[in-house]
């Protein structure tokens, strides 16, 4: 996405966003989510985008996607008492200041997850609903429910795609117009959610608009231009950022806006490592855009250097 105003110079994100614990150490996150090979979205998404904020990541991985960069082809989930057990003994020991929660598999994880949430009651739980319809119909009908039932309840702040939360949320919607990010929130809300961050609502002139909407009123918006390229991982790159950025102190509006200003960036720097979707780059402000002067550089030239083959005989 392109801002509708001129974009910033890619650069670290402001240091000043993270507020260090007494101890001089980053604010950390619980993420619970699937561990994906392809490096696009779960864990590996979460883990790099807390990171890259300036927050530390609490990794419980609730299962394993068999994917590749273009589609999912299955999900393998954990028991709910590994998901619970990895969670409850690091919470005993390292304060958290954000759950934030993906893909977790099973209504069994939902539920572990949501006692967590509630014996944890006053730390903030920043949800993500991707779109599911890559798996089976009944499956996504489960999971839904229990979503709805056992994790709403439980959260601050629920993230999705305008047209993922449209279907799950108002599957009867009747209007001619679509509905709107508040009339999307005042669902959610009826389920206990206090605020809503609906993203990818389609303009005109190939623009979309991201707002985050109580049931009672819009408090944050930004608009930006559509890339042409299909991504992977965005949603979770999102708000994992999100949930970084309100641990370490900032407002909700001023975290939202943040943390889509850091997507955009991670889109614009995209990059395709394999035969499907472009990745979001969460990592763009490392990537330097100097070019060695050749007459100055003296570093060795390893051009013609070939590893080895590997010759372990069993």
């Amino acid at each position: 996405m392109t801002p509708s105003s001129p974009s910033e110079t890619a650069a670290a994100p402001d240091a000043d966003l993270i507020e260090d614990g007494d101890d001089g150490s980053p604010a950390c996150v619980m993420v619970f989510n699937a561990s994906d090979p392809s490096g696009a979205s779960g864990i590996a998404s979460d883990v790099t985008a807390v990171a890259s904020v300036g927050a530390h990541a609490l990794p419980v991985v609730t299962g394993a996607y068999a994917r590749d960069t273009a589609e999912i082809f299955d999900h393998f989930a954990f028991e709910s008492e590994a998901v619970s057990e990895q969670a409850r003994v690091i919470l005993e020991d390292v304060p958290v200041q954000v759950f934030k929660v993906g893909f977790v598999g099973t209504p069994e994880n939902l539920s572990a997850i949501a006692e967590i949430a509630t014996d944890y009651a006053d730390v903030p739980l920043i949800a993500y609903m991707p779109n599911l319809s890559w798996w089976q119909e009944g499956q996504i009908d489960l999971y839904l429910d229990a979503f709805r039932e056992l994790m709403l309840p439980q959260t601050t702040v629920l993230v999705g795609n305008h047209s993922t939360l449209w279907r799950w949320l108002l599957p009867d919607w009747s209007s001619e117009r679509s509905p709107g990010p508040r009339d999307i929130a005042k669902a959610a809300g009826e389920l206990g959610v206090p605020y809503t961050l609906v993203t990818g609502i389609p303009l005109p002139d190939q623009f979309i608009d991201n707002v985050l909407a109580s049931p009672q009123s819009v408090l944050a918006s930004e608009k930006f231009e559509r890339f042409e390229a299909v991504f992977s991982g965005a949603g979770d790159t999102l708000s994992a950022a999100l949930a970084a950025l309100v641990a370490g102190g900032s407002t909700l509006p001023d975290a939202v806006t943040e943390a889509l200003s850091y997507l955009d960036r991670c889109l614009d720097s995209g990059f395709r490592p394999g035969m499907g979707n472009v990745l979001p780059d969460r990592l763009f402000w490392a990537q330097s855009d100097d070019t060695p002067d050749a007459a100055t550089d003296t570093s060795p030239d390893f051009s013609d250097f070939e590893i080895p083959p590997h010759e372990t005989k069993h």
